[in-house]
């Protein structure tokens, strides 16, 4: 008998994968032993003569169990510590699970048993009916309504599009570590603390660079030590290798996989009868349409512009008292910091001893969680993670009870991808009876042994929101898989962790955790006070950087002919600059040839719903406020009414069903700044 661990359910608790078993031969055994195991299943339910929501829609639900189990912990690996073996099993099974997919959504036979469940849905429970309703749309998404003809190309454009999101993937992570920067003299890095400098050092030790530092890239435009960095030759170097990751024509080049992409999304888009793959991917949103996403980016657009310009002015005033040049993308991160001293004498980067990642985690975010939801956590450090560096919590309610599994893994590594996201292990079900285990990843630089991990104000917030994610799947708690945790449309996914953030400032959460790790003082109240009073300082640069790539997402996908287009980067040039957002001190946030999301992740069209979903996210937290902010009861009427109900009900109705109403944009205007120039 094979002793893959993947091929029977596991019997750790809460069926954590037994990662200490697990080795890199076991995946793609257990992947074809589950696509194999699968097919059966679904043989078996078109063998049933009787159409009935349990010997379908049911037998779906659990079918595939064995695929499930290797594909969540592999997709996980991949992303939070690949190397080139993992590549190449991703490579091979990327292609393979778009046609097994298919396989099953296309299936003329099993199609017509969901319709005809859902002309039939009479007899069914609400959340049946439901269920019914999303198997419909899945299906028909993917193309079951299609001629056979076009259901055969639509196979072939999903297994190249797998292909082609792995391959960006593969060269980006490549890039984004070659542009890394290397420093030779200490002197160099005047302005970052000791701990900065530390984390530099042994990033470089890392790649065996001794007596030099080390600035690894980000996955996005910039740095977070641009806010520090005195030397100005070194802002600019560093900031122009931000911009060129997957850009220098050799072998990481993403342009090529990125026109191919949307060449091939555009093709499949006409096979559906529609003009665009934008409109493709939001006939299914809570936008609907393209022309709605505009609607409200456009009422945002001029007014971020203006908001940045007046701050770009801010800012050229300080740099001209004692330098004679203009303005660049590398200057603003640190002379905004002087803008904000100035202005509101406000230093952030002193804020970083009081954000110490232990208190952050366990007396801000835990404590927070525990305040509002009555959740408890306990480190379980004998359970084994997927890497030394992922550390494991027991997850309880305030009765006792057991929740699940959280994991967090908050260090950069270069086997890491860039960025911030939360994963799934293993779904909550009761009709599986699983319970969720969850994971966040982070990419903090990593001190050397025995010092303290600061995090800067930004990198808190990022825990506090990814956080958010999690404990939407921890709260879970509906009967099928399909609408489980974050299963959510996809301009609704970022709602319920953008309302976490909304904590990291509240007294009560703040007065825990913002705590000197040296001397135990609490961060100053007149801080926290500049903090609020500065809430809208720098938004026109935040969010115009974050529209432009917003723009640039739908101006991709939007095109219906992709050979008018010469050259990425005057495509996305025209794109920005139609839009009324091209500022050269404010560039994109991210450029076409390094957007993992929308081109090796799942928010194609799509990167707008961040913004979208800060709608229901702002008129969210004046709720809170209006109604007493951290209490158990007003948790638990969040947790009741939405956080706990994954994608079983329609998301505008589970806004409608928390809020009492339909969301308003105002809070947001106010939120940003925005207010008076909209």
């Amino acid at each position: 008998m094979s002793t893959n661990p993947f091929l029977l359910k596991s019997t750790l608790e809460y069926e954590l994968p037994p990662f200490a078993l697990i080795t890199e031969a076991h995946y793609l055994e257990a992947f074809y032993a589950g696509t194999e195991e699968q097919l059966a299943e679904i043989a078996e339910i078109l063998a049933q003569v009787e159409v009935t929501f349990e010997n379908t829609i049911e037998a779906l639900e659990r079918s595939g169990a064995t695929l499930n189990r290797v594909l969540y912990v592999f997709y996980n690996k991949s992303s939070s510590d690949t190397n080139d073996r993992i590549d190449a099993i991703e490579a091979e099974i990327a292609p393979k699970l778009a046609a097994h997919s298919d396989a099953i959504r296309l299936n003329p036979q099993l199609f017509s048993r969901i319709k005809h469940l859902s002309e039939n849905a009479s007899n069914l429970t609400e959340e049946q009916a439901w269920l019914v309703e999303r198997y419909f749309r899945d299906f028909a998404h993917a193309g079951a309504e299609l001629s056979e003809a076009s259901r055969d190309r639509v196979k072939q454009i999903n297994e190249e599009l797998s292909s082609l999101q792995t391959q960006f993937g593969k060269k980006l992570l490549a890039d984004t570590n070659d542009l890394a920067v290397v420093v030779e003299d200490l002197s160099e890095l005047d302005g970052l603390t000791e701990n900065q400098i530390a984390a530099c050092r042994a990033a470089a030790e890392s790649r065996g660079l001794k007596d030099k530092w080390l600035i690894t890239a980000m996955n996005f435009t910039g740095h977070p030590l641009l806010s520090s960095l005195k030397n100005r030759a070194l802002r600019e170097k560093v900031m122009k290798n931000s911009l060129l990751k997957g850009d220098r024509n050799n072998e990481n080049d993403t342009k090529e996989v990125l026109l191919n992409t949307v060449k091939l999304r555009a093709e499949r888009a006409k096979l559906f009868g529609l003009k665009t793959h934008a409109e493709f991917v939001l006939q299914e949103q809570t936008a609907a349409n393209p022309a709605n996403v505009h609607a409200m980016l456009r009422k945002l657009a001029p007014a971020a512009v203006k908001n940045a310009q007046r701050e770009g002015q801010d800012i050229q005033e300080i740099i001209s008292r004692a330098e004679s040049y203009d303005l660049a993308s590398w200057d603003w991160d640190f002379y905004t910091e002087k803008v904000r001293a100035e202005k509101y004498s406000l230093d952030t980067a002193a804020m970083k001893p009081y954000f110490e990642l232990e208190s952050v985690l366990v007396n801000g975010v835990f404590f927070a969680a525990e305040k509002l939801y009555g959740l408890t956590f306990k480190e379980r450090p004998d359970l084994v993670g997927y890497h030394p560096e992922a550390r494991v919590f027991e997850v309880f309610n305030e009765d006792g009870s057991a929740v699940g599994l959280y994991i967090g893994d908050f260090y950069t590594r270069d086997s890491k991808r860039g960025g911030a996201w939360m994963n799934s292990l293993v779904r909550q079900s009761r009709l599986l009876d699983q319970k969720p285990v969850v994971v966040n990843n982070m990419n903090i630089s990593k001190p050397p042994k025995g010092e303290p991990t600061l995090l800067s104000y930004s990198e808190t917030t990022t825990l506090f929101h990814e956080f958010g994610h999690a404990i939407h799947g921890l709260l879970s708690n509906v009967t099928y898989p399909r609408v489980s945790g974050t299963a959510v449309q996809r301009d609704f996914v970022e709602f319920p962790s953008q309302v976490n953030e909304m904590w990291i400032l509240w007294p009560e959460v703040l007065d825990n955790y913002a705590i000197h790790y040296q001397t135990g003082e609490r961060l100053p109240q007149e801080w926290v006070e500049k903090l609020n009073e500065s809430s809208t300082f720098n938004e026109g640069h935040a969010t115009t950087s974050y529209l432009a790539a917003a723009i640039l997402d739908l101006a991709w996908h939007s095109l219906e002919d992709i050979s008018k287009v010469t050259s990425v980067s005057e495509f996305e040039d025209q794109a920005i600059r139609d839009y009324g957002l091209d500022y050269a001190p404010v560039p994109t946030r991210y450029r076409s040839s390094y957007f993992s999301h929308i081109f090796a992740g799942g928010y194609s069209a799509g990167y707008y719903g961040y913004i979208w979903s800060e709608v229901l996210d702002a008129d969210t937290v004046e709720w809170f406020k209006e109604n007493g902010g951290l209490s158990r009861k007003n948790g638990d009427h969040f947790r009741n009414t939405l956080m706990s109900r994954g994608g079983s009900v329609d998301s505008m109705q589970m806004f409608r069903n928390f809020r009492g109403r339909d969301a308003q944009i105002e809070p947001l205007l106010r939120r940003r700044g925005l207010t008076q120039q909209a």
